[in-house]
């Protein structure tokens, strides 16, 4: 027999300095999108970016009928009884509300450009669904998958296969085939499936004993500028890849029996397949130590279900490897295309990047993001201490290795140099966690900071048009 989720509501936080903390990392984050908005404009460099730098994309005013929903979303934010609603609702149908209101939200934003801005930009060249129409023989693609990823190569891969494994691809390819390829089908299913995301990370969370600390996360999780993005990006199923094959980690370490493994199995594949979809999700493991530390169970059953997993996910790699596709041949490969002259990446100037892409990381997920980031520090800080993890409460043990995971993936992305500009869309998969940071904001900043979350993705979507 499995015990249920043991369950702590989060009190509202200590009068500890976690205001403070907010305040600076508010000032912090203003100050970040500041330079990355401001830099290129005052100073004239050219960073590659279009108009509307740190993001891809530029200043064009739009709307429509959409934006009323949009805005009656950001409207019901601001009510006074949504908390308690949210603490509320039976789970399961807090689940699914959370997904319909998360595709709601952004399919509100996505239309503000039409029904093209539901999933137009997939049919561009660069994106996978042209390619994947034209692959034939799957088995012949990954075989020569490598050799086509040179600028100089004959026949090269379009800028995103070359720049991510087949994994994503692959995705397009049985879309395709299911006869589910067109851009008018192709984008619903990205959203509906990007939409899972906030899901997934409330149920890791649960499975980690915080089921409460879930609720109080799950409206930054739902509602935020990252939907804009997320609306119409593969990068955003790659999230829910994440989420998900976190979910099953957490869920293994807390089942029993033949059902633990079994989750375990689920992990690792969901795990393995996301290194499959980007080269940069390696850093998931990162966040997969997280849920292990934050893991309520002996570290002899830690380390057995992380082995599992472990093992089904390199079983994973080295599946692609056997048919061709070896990712530790790939990456050099596409580390020197990156590099290349001819390439844009090369163009763009690190030491504006460095700075820029955090810029455009605030903008995508909000300013909620730094504030919850700087007010959960010294706690987070403190659970590194055996002292600190004793005094934690269960809530703060099962998100704060989270949020700290969520910080360790974009700082490692981000000084490697191999992310310099579109970060709004690569690092999807490393914002839901760093969210998190929010279960720490004081009672009387969570209103504030919610609608302000609602409101700039208004103010994204109707002022800048992206590339994505």
């Amino acid at each position: 027999m499995t015990s249920a989720p043991v369950t702590t509501r989060p009190p509202a936080p200590r009068v500890d300095g976690a205001g403070r903390r907010a305040g600076w990392g508010l000032l912090a984050g203003a100050l970040v999108v500041g330079f990355a908005v401001l830099v290129p404009v005052l100073t004239g460099v050219d960073v590659v970016a279009g108009g509307a730098a740190p993001l891809i994309g530029d200043w064009v005013l739009r709307y429509g009928p959409s934006s009323v929903v949009a805005v009656l979303v950001v409207v019901a934010l601001a009510h006074p009884r949504l908390p308690s609603l949210v603490e509320r609702v039976p789970w399961r149908r807090l689940l699914l509300a959370s997904w319909v209101v998360g595709a709601a939200w952004m399919v509100s934003l996505a239309l503000v450009d039409g029904y093209a801005g539901l999933g137009r930009v997939l049919d561009h060249g660069t994106e996978y669904l042209e390619s994947a129409r034209k692959i034939d023989d799957v088995g012949e693609m990954l075989r020569v998958y490598v050799s086509r990823i040179p600028l100089d190569a004959p026949g090269h891969w379009a800028v995103h296969l070359a720049g991510h494994p087949p994994g994503a691809v692959l995705m397009f390819i049985g879309l395709d085939r299911l006869g589910l390829g067109a851009w008018q089908v192709a984008g619903p299913i990205v959203v509906a499936v990007a939409a899972t995301t906030p899901v997934a990370v409330a149920v890791t969370l649960d499975r980690l004993g915080a089921r409460d600390a879930a609720r109080r996360a799950l409206p930054f999780l739902v509602v935020g500028p990252s939907a804009v993005i997320a609306a119409v990006s593969a990068d955003a199923v790659f999230a829910a890849t994440v989420a998900w094959g976190m979910a099953a980690l957490a869920a293994a370490l807390r089942a029993g029996g033949g059902r633990r493994w079994a989750l375990a199995v689920v992990a690792g594949l969901l795990l393995g397949w996301c290194v499959m979809e980007s080269y940069g999700l390696v850093l998931a493991g990162l966040l997969a130590v997280g849920v292990l530390l934050a893991a309520r169970t002996t570290w002899a059953e830690r380390v057995r279900v992380a082995a599992v997993a472990a093992l089904v996910a390199l079983g994973v790699v080295l599946t692609f490897a056997a048919l061709g596709f070896a990712w530790w041949e790939a990456f050099p490969v596409l580390h020197d295309r990156y590099w290349a002259p001819g390439d844009v990446a090369s163009r763009r100037p690190a030491w504006y990047w460095v700075v820029g892409n955090l810029g455009a990381l605030v903008i995508c997920a909000g300013f909620a993001l730094p504030a919850g980031v700087a007010a959960a520090s010294r706690p987070v800080v403190r659970l590194v201490s055996a002292a600190g993890r004793a005094s934690a409460a269960t809530w703060e043990r099962a998100a704060g290795p989270l949020v700290a995971a969520g910080v360790g993936m974009v700082a490692v992305a981000d000084l490697s140099l191999m992310s310099k500009a579109e970060v709004e869309r690569i690092w999807l998969p490393f914002v839901p966690w760093m969210l998190l940071g929010t279960l720490w904001l004081p009672e009387r900043w969570r209103r504030p900071a919610l609608v302000g979350q609602g409101v700039l993705a208004l103010l994204v979507q109707h002022l800048v048009r992206t590339v994505w």
